[in-house]
């Protein structure tokens, strides 16, 4: 055996490894990597002024999930009714009855309101993992339920053709979404009142917005029990009502019109913030890009960055304590930027950044302060703690059509 043959293959491959970190560290440097091309033109925002703020839940389940109890559907309606929601979408388990939601929750006779807007949806619930269903008209949940188990790509496919907004449920869960983000829109940021088990859901959000996936992050208090009408009707579950229950937490949508399909578009769109429950303040974010006082963007848009800095605001709308002090937290790509303590009737603050001219750049809120009494659940603010609500990002060079 030659001496080249012996070394040579040696030599190339350390070669080859000096080149590839070389590569890794351009890219590093590099402020594009990761985006696949320049963004040209991005379409116009819609309206800040011409929309209303509709507050629900997206993941209550109702007697048609088996495992429930004391919680059929007039149970439910009555009582998001009774403590201010303007939509709801009832998520039973679609495995109980095989696929077939249309026959069951949607069919019930108590599944109707005069004011309360209701979407149709189901949890799909699958060996690798579960995922909330949108829709603002009946749509057939069983060939979604029928590829289960099938390549992403053609679960992707069926997805589209049923014109649905699928959302991962707790992706940190035991339960947790083992599909391709890909075939989604939203992700559950926030599953149930008990805040703290939802950190690991937050930081996959982080991972897929950074990635060039602007998911709309969402709530949904995950309730399967209700408070039993007698006594004797109580199960082992039934003390889980006053912890967890319709609106823990609440999801907050800016549509343009009281509509179910404005609801599942504000929702796809990303102009949503979460709050701790429906009496807590909502969490509101804006962006003045040419600083003239007037506000052009807000949470879930997304612009094209000029190179010029852009002030942002972030306000609590609605039942904020004149003396709570309330810590708003700033979170820049993926990593704190800024905190700031506010109090007031209606706490503000605003900031100034500029986001890079190339890459992406996206920022979002969450907020602390003092709990918001929540009298029909009343263990619930224990279980969210200092957490009062958070926006979703706004974001710079995204590309719509990633």
């Amino acid at each position: 055996m030659t001496f080249e043959n012996t070394k040579s293959p040696i030599l190339f491959t350390g070669i080859k490894c000096t080149v590839l970190l070389l590569t890794i560290a351009a890219c590093i440097s590099n402020p594009v990597f990761g985006q696949s091309k320049k963004i040209a033109k991005l379409p116009p925002n819609a309206s800040l002024t011409d929309g209303v703020w509709l507050k629900g839940d997206l993941h209550v389940h109702s007697r048609h999930s088996k495992e429930s109890s004391n919680n059929p559907v007039a149970k439910i309606i009555s009582f998001s009714r009774s403590v201010g929601m303007d939509y709801l979408c009832i998520t039973d388990h679609d495995n109980h009855v095989d696929g077939d939601v249309a026959h069951n929750t949607w069919a019930d006779p108590e599944f109707k309101s005069d004011s309360l807007l209701l979407l149709y949806g189901a949890e799909w619930t699958t060996t690798r993992g579960h995922g909330n269903v949108f829709s603002a008209k009946p749509y057939d949940h069983k060939r979604l339920y029928d590829v289960r188990d099938q390549r992403d790509t053609v679960i992707g496919r069926v997805k589209n053709e049923l014109g649905i907004h699928l959302s991962a449920n707790h992706p940190s869960g035991k339960d947790h979404f083992g599909y391709s983000y890909d075939i989604i829109e939203s992700i559950e940021v926030w599953n149930s009142a008990v805040w703290s088990r939802n950190a690991n859901a937050i930081m996959i959000w982080d991972d897929m917005l950074s990635s060039g996936r602007k998911l709309t992050g969402r709530g949904g208090s995950d309730a399967h029990h209700g408070n039993p009408d007698t006594p004797d009707k109580a199960t082992a579950n039934s003390g889980q009502a006053k912890a967890n229950y319709v609106g823990t937490p609440t999801t907050w949508v800016f549509a343009v019109k009281r509509t179910t399909q404005a609801v599942v578009d504000a929702l796809t769109n990303g102009r949503v913030s979460i709050s701790a429950n429906p009496y807590a303040p909502r969490v509101e974010f804006y962006a003045d890009l040419n600083v003239d006082g007037k506000m052009d963007m807000m949470m879930g848009d997304n612009a094209k960055a000029t190179g010029k800095p852009v002030k942002f605001r972030v306000q609590l709308t609605g039942n904020a304590l004149p003396e709570g002090n309330y810590t708003i937290n700033i979170v820049k790509n993926g990593s704190k930027f800024g905190t700031y303590q506010v109090t007031g009737k209606t706490p503000a603050v605003e900031f100034t950044d500029t986001p890079a001219i190339t890459g992406r750049s996206y920022y979002r809120v969450t907020v602390e302060g003092p709990a918001t009494s929540y009298p029909q659940v009343p263990q619930s603010m224990a279980l969210s703690g200092s957490m009062v609500g958070l926006s979703n990002p706004i974001c710079f060079n995204f590309d719509p059509n990633f």
